[in-house]
């Protein structure tokens, strides 16, 4: 934020998002796969009493080693909505094998979770093309193609498409 360098130093991300990765901690070539690796081994591990299990892929590890433990807040209001404190966790969802699994079936993939946003409102997730879901109460949302332009999404405040209800509820 007081540094100018920060904002000219990567193109990845618009200014308003690279400040606000930086100031969670996340620079360029951030990469922590021993992280990573604990978080798959406790969500391959873990069944639901059910028996639901999470699925686990290179997209979500690779997501998880590069921005896993952030918390990253926005300086700014958002553009359409007020955007939300974005935890990178994916033990979040660990008791939402369920669930995430219900909607890798109706998105015809495995979804992993990734994160929480706000405090536990909405559980983030991954599917194995990096796609960026969120799941709350009101419905799941799109946001974005990869995790980039979910981040940009979220940080922005940028309101995200609704997925049509496959469930039917």
């Amino acid at each position: 934020m007081h540094d100018r360098q920060q904002h000219t130093s990567t193109t990845r991300f618009s200014v308003a998002v690279d400040a606000a990765l930086r100031e969670a901690g996340w620079q360029p070539g951030r990469w922590d796969i021993r992280q990573a690796e604990e978080w798959a081994d406790a969500l391959r591990s873990h069944a639901s009493p059910a028996g639901h299990r999470h699925a686990v892929f290179p997209a979500a590890v690779e997501a998880w080693a590069e921005f896993g433990g952030l918390r990253i807040t926005a300086a700014a209001p958002g553009r359409h909505i007020a955007p939300t404190a974005v935890r990178i966790d994916p033990l979040s969802g660990l008791h939402l094998a369920r669930t995430l699994g219900d909607l890798g079936r109706a998105l015809e993939t495995e979804v992993s979770p990734l994160g929480a946003e706000g405090e536990e409102q909405a559980v983030l997730a991954i599917d194995t093309e990096g796609r960026v879901y969120s799941i709350d109460h009101t419905g799941d949302w799109f946001l974005g193609q990869d995790i980039d332009e979910a981040l940009t999404t979220l940080v922005t405040g940028t309101q995200p498409p609704r997925l049509a209800s496959p469930s039917g509820v």
